[in-house]
Formats: C-alpha cells, sequence, structure tokens
C-alpha cells in the first residue's frame, strides 16, 4: 500500500485518500470560521454603531448576513467531508443535495449583494432626484428580491435529478460536462450579475469621461468621480471572487476532452473558501466605517473622511 494513499472499498467502488485531504479540509475549515467571525463582527458593529446607519451600509450588512450563511453551509460541508476522510468512509449524507442547493442559492446571493451596490451608486449619478428610489423602503425591497432570485432558481435542480452524489469526489452537484443545467446555473450565479456590474462600471466610467468635457459644476463632477471610485472598489471586490470562476471554467473545459482529476472538486471548494475569505478582508478595506469604528475601539486615529447617504424612510 502506498504510504501517501489509503484504499477503502466501499460498496464496490474503491475511495482513495490522500495525503493532502485532511489538511485541505482543516484549511477550508479555518478560513470559513475565519469569514463566520469578521461577518458576525462587521454586523454588530452596523447594528451598534450610528454613523454606520446609512443606506450603503445597509447593503454591507446584507452581504455580513449571506456571508454568514454562506460560510455556514460551506462549514457543514467540510466539516462532514473531513469526517468521511478520517473514517475512510465515504456515503452520501442525507442533506447532500440540500446543501448544493444551499450552496448555489447563497452563492448568487452573494454576488448580487454586490450588484446592488453598483445599482445604488448608478442611481445616486443618474437620478440624484429620485429620492424613493434612494430610499430605505426601495433598497429593502431590491434585497428582498435578490434573495428571492438567489432562493428560486436553484430549486428546479433538486426536483429535475441534475443534482447528483456524485461518489468519486464524495458530494452532491451539478456534473461538470455540458449541459442545459450547468450552462443556466453558471449564467444566473456568475455570468448575468457579474457582467451588470462591469456594464454599470464602464457607463459611469464613459459618463465621467462626457462630464469633463463640458462645463460641470465642481461639486457636480465630484460626487460623480466620487460614486465612480466606489464602484471602482466594488469590482474590485468582485475581481476578488473572480479566482472562483477560473478553476471551474478550465475544468468545465477539461471535461470536454478528457475525464476530469478525481478530486477535482476539493481544488474548487479550496479555491471559493480562500476566494470568500479575501472578499470578507476586502469589503473590511473598502468600507471607511467599518474601519473607522475598529480605529475607535482601538484608540487608532485615522483622516478617512466618510461622505454619507442617511436613510430616508419614504
Amino acid at each position: 500500500m502506498n504510504s501517501t494513499t489509503d484504499l477503502v472499498s466501499l460498496s464496490n467502488t474503491t475511495f482513495s485518500i490522500e495525503f493532502w485531504h485532511i489538511p485541505l479540509d482543516i484549511f477550508n475549515i479555518v478560513c470559513l470560521i475565519l469569514v463566520i467571525i469578521l461577518s458576525l463582527l462587521f454586523l454588530l458593529i452596523i447594528i451598534f454603531d450610528k454613523t454606520c446607519h446609512t443606506v450603503p451600509m445597509l447593503f454591507v450588512a446584507n452581504s455580513c448576513v449571506i456571508g454568514v450563511l454562506h460560510a455556514g453551509n460551506m462549514f457543514w460541508i467540510s466539516i462532514l467531508r473531513l469526517q468521511n476522510d478520517l473514517q475512510t468512509a465515504q456515503h452520501q449524507d442525507r442533506s447532500c443535495i440540500f446543501q448544493a442547493y444551499l450552496r448555489y442559492a447563497f452563492c448568487a446571493i452573494v454576488i448580487c449583494s454586490f450588484l446592488l451596490q453598483a445599482v445604488y451608486r448608478y442611481l445616486i449619478v443618474f437620478y440624484p432626484k429620485h429620492v424613493t428610489w434612494l430610499s430605505l423602503r426601495s433598497q429593502f425591497i431590491l434585497i428582498v428580491l435578490t434573495w428571492l432570485y438567489g432562493l428560486t432558481f436553484p430549486m428546479a435542480f433538486m426536483f429535475t435529478g441534475d443534482i447528483s452524489y456524485i461518489a468519486d469526489i464524495d458530494v452532491c452537484d451539478v456534473p461538470l460536462r455540458l449541459s442545459f443545467a450547468l450552462i443556466f446555473l453558471s449564467l444566473c450565479v456568475y455570468s448575468i450579475p457579474l457582467s451588470l456590474v462591469m456594464f454599470i462600471y464602464l457607463k459611469l466610467i464613459r459618463y465621467v469621461k462626457m462630464m469633463n468635457q463640458r462645463v460641470t459644476p465642481a461639486n457636480v463632477l465630484f460626487r460623480i468621480q466620487r460614486e465612480l471610485k466606489m464602484i471602482r472598489q466594488i469590482v474590485i471586490t468582485i475581481i476578488v471572487l473572480v479566482p472562483i470562476c477560473i478553476p471551474y471554467t478550465i475544468f468545465f473545459i477539461l471535461s470536454f476532452f478528457t475525464a476530469l482529476p478525481v478530486y477535482y472538486f476539493r481544488i474548487l471548494f479550496a479555491f471559493a473558501v480562500g476566494s470568500f475569505l479575501s472578499t470578507m478582508l476586502t469589503v473590511f478595506r473598502f468600507t471607511n466605517p467599518l474601519k473607522l469604528s475598529v480605529m475607535k475601539k482601538l484608540n487608532i486615529r485615522s483622516k478617512i473622511l466618510i461622505p454619507t447617504v442617511r436613510i430616508t424612510k419614504v
């Protein structure tokens, strides 16, 4: 028997435990615990710090809530996988398909939470006088709609059999092959939301260039440039999520020509976890109210100036 591999026969299948499986499981669990802690910390700061009671921070709070739920579901999956690896056992958990459904749903809501922030900045620039559109009620409705969107579209996969238990990777997933289910899933979770964010960003860049060529009041131009900067930060935050898509795309293309590595899902999962943690750190980096609140607690002076938009109830 290879010193780095244990082979376990289970239900007429062979389950291979590589030496790096358990360390990778532990890495995933530690990263997810950090994501949960950071998300809860940010959420508590937003709730109890009155300077954070603004519409933009409402979106950050939404990202933190879905961050806790998404990380919690991935933590659940990681714990079950670690148990199977430690016991050198391979079996389908009763909640396996439901875990896959939550993974798709929560991932879509996470990305849509950043799309909402970009849409809000777009409204501030192009429709600053439409107070109703910028109100707490309107933005809360948009948040609810993104949750309904994220929780609804993956439901079909639970009843069509597209989500199935894959013994080789010991997880429930939509198999990586050319299929309507996988293409539809990729469009709904990644492609459409990311494309909309980039569209808003490019349109604002074009608008700023056009305003620079005109005689524009300094305060108006400053406001537009400020919102462009905020959307640029949103784009950077989303770019941190791109590493999730890159290996997924590579394996998807490879599946047309050759058999995928047995452990491809473990690689994808590790990329997703690492990107998720990096995203939460980026949120903190670009959210000045959060940084200021932490600095106050640590008695650290800061020169950060925060332009805020107060919540308006309409």
